[in-house]
């Protein structure tokens, strides 16, 4: 598994992880930005107007409301990413990567309306009466190839099929298993609930959801994430207004080095551009999926009697998500100071590095040294050979233990609750725990700095609330990843719909819930790792196919737009709208 998880790491670094893809997806988010004429931001009024109903018509065809597919869809986005995410983005591209998020999000809202609206053009009506849509479904009726014969090749439904088939590995490795596992993770750590318990009691539920299909999903969600929103806000706000004196400095922090990357303050190594460029976008886009490809399948089952008025209600997407609830997010983390701090935590093996030589992050250039190595700029000597270990200390000289991108002070070696004593393989500057027999567990603990939930938890513990700001996140985080897990559901039967028809659907959601139990305690660091593979195959093919159909877009606003005019004379349009 080790082997087969390196080789995930290895694909993805040449796939979402690498800078062409970062270039793709904001080259597409800032064509159609300029293409269209700043849409996000002309029409975000209006796109209001049509979430509370204002221009709905009785007859429309659909499964949902405007707000219900807008809220089905927040639920699939709204997840770990806007608690972990934000906080692993800060944690290895310090501020200024917060604010590569909100440009992401900026733009995105922009390819959010794009998606959503040839999506919903191209939705399918089932023979129940239920829709089915997705990019899967504009890419088989759009994407054909016409040869100077006359004849057409169908590589549109072969394209769509391979996002079909991406959609359900990433109803799994998104919306499913890390999301029980990391609920389940927040309730053993607050409330000492077992694992298994969790999974079951979340599993049924989900289960009941899920089999009502959309309509169910959508009541559900249209409850579940105002609730959600509003219980995270009120502690987000108790704590950045116990920390005052810090929101100034935050947010001065956030756009300073935006363009040079965040210096290196405390335990924080520092972040060049480019790399701090790259984590920011990067969970920009697993934060609100815009150009994903996602969304576009909640969207799609909302009743309109045209496509263009759901893709202004996808605009408020991004918007929601990133720039309101990440930015909260970050302003907690960054005004209650942790994100720099070494704070005592037991180290988690994928974080820790053995490295040859003594550094120091007191001394400047070995800061530059190592600021450099997180950057992928030069390589230092990893350390291989044994570990001599006694009463828990290791007593190796001229060796540097690196911990979540920072050098760990004060650690000790245990197997399992006791003081270790041995030696301990290294090998590349990884220890080789499968080699050390039945010694059991070996684990260190120690001061460094710390990310993704744990950072989150231990900022909201930074105000009045005190030790109780960690039962925040833990509901945050069951409320938020329960969501994403139900909307999910739904995104994966809509592919199988796609693939083999609605018969099939059943064996699709009893899979799925079965997977959600069983990851709620096992290890799903493999499952991570194959998302983020999974988000790049989704998104790849949906962004060349709206670039191809930029001109059907463009065309299908100008329709819309001309039509309202002519139903809705009273109405005000947007600035640069001819009536």
């Amino acid at each position: 598994m080790q082997k087969v998880n390196e080789f995930l790491l290895f694909l993805n670094d040449y796939l979402g992880g690498h800078q062409w893809f970062v270039f793709l997806l904001l080259g597409t988010g800032i064509f159609f930005t300029l293409f269209l004429g700043l849409p996000q931001i002309r029409y975000f009024r209006h796109a209001i107007r049509i979430v509370k109903g204002k221009y709905d018509r009785a007859g429309d065809i659909g499964d949902t409301s405007h707000f219900q597919a807008l809220t089905t869809a927040l639920s699939g986005t709204v997840g770990t990413g806007n608690i972990a995410g934000v906080a692993l983005a800060i944690h290895l591209g310090g501020p200024a990567a917060l604010f590569w998020m909100l440009v992401t999000a900026l733009i995105g809202m922009c390819t959010k309306f794009v998606e959503v609206t040839i999506s919903h053009k191209y939705r399918d009506i089932l023979p129940d009466g239920s829709v089915s849509g997705g990019p899967m479904y504009y890419m088989k009726k759009r994407l054909n190839i016409q040869t100077p014969s006359g004849k057409i090749i169908r590589t549109g439904a072969v394209i769509g099929a391979f996002f079909a088939v991406a959609t359900i590995f990433s109803s799994f490795g998104t919306g499913s298993l890390p999301q029980i596992n990391s609920i389940a993770d927040s309730m053993h750590t607050s409330f000492g609930i077992k694992h298994a318990y969790t999974g079951g009691v979340l599993a049924v539920l989900l289960g009941l959801v899920i089999i009502g299909g959309i309509r169910r999903i959508a009541k559900v969600t249209a409850t579940l994430v105002p609730v959600m929103a509003l219980i995270y806000f009120i502690g987000a706000f108790l704590v950045i207004a116990s920390n005052y004196q810090n929101i100034l400095p935050s947010l001065a922090s956030i756009f300073a080095d935006a363009f040079t990357g965040s210096a290196a303050v405390g335990g924080f190594l520092g972040a060049g551009f480019a790399f701090t460029f790259n984590k920011g976008v990067n969970r920009g886009l697993f934060s609100n999926e815009a150009g994903q490809g996602s969304a576009p399948i909640a969207h799609s089952a909302a009743r309109a009697h045209e496509p263009v008025s759901e893709g202004m209600v996808a605009i408020l997407e991004p918007f929601i998500d990133t720039i309101i609830i990440c930015s909260l997010t970050g302003l907690v983390i960054l005004s209650s100071g942790v994100w720099n701090e070494k704070i005592e935590n037991k180290f988690e093996q994928a974080d820790l590095l053995i490295l040859e030589g003594r550094y120091d992050d007191g001394n400047q250039s070995d800061r530059r040294i190592l600021n450099r190595f997180f950057s992928n700029d030069t390589t230092l000597v990893l350390f291989s050979g044994d570990l001599n270990v006694e009463d828990g200390k290791i007593l190796n000289d001229g060796i540097t233990v690196v911990h979540a991108h920072s050098i760990a002070e004060n650690y000790r070696v245990y197997s399992n609750s006791d003081l270790f004593r041995g030696p301990i393989p290294v090998t590349g500057g990884k220890i080789q725990t499968g080699q050390l027999g039945e010694t059991g567990e070996i684990y260190l603990t120690g001061a460094s700095l710390i990310h993704s939930a744990p950072l989150t938890t231990e900022a909201f513990k930074r105000s009045i609330l005190g030790d109780w700001g960690q039962y925040i996140v833990s509901i945050g985080l069951l409320l938020f990843a329960f969501s994403t897990a139900i909307s999910w559901s739904y995104y994966g039967g809509r592919a199988v719909t796609y693939l083999f028809g609605t018969r099939y659907i059943i064996f699709y959601r009893i899979i799925y819930v079965i997977g959600f139990f069983i990851a709620s305690f096992t290890d799903t660091t493999i499952v991570w790792n194959l998302s983020y593979i999974t988000i790049a195959l989704m998104t790849i093919p949906n962004l060349f196919g709206l670039l191809i159909l930029r001109n059907d877009i463009r065309n299908t606003i100008r329709e819309y737009w001309v039509d309202f005019s002519r139903d809705w004379p009273g109405e005000k349009t947007p600035a640069g709208i001819k009536k």
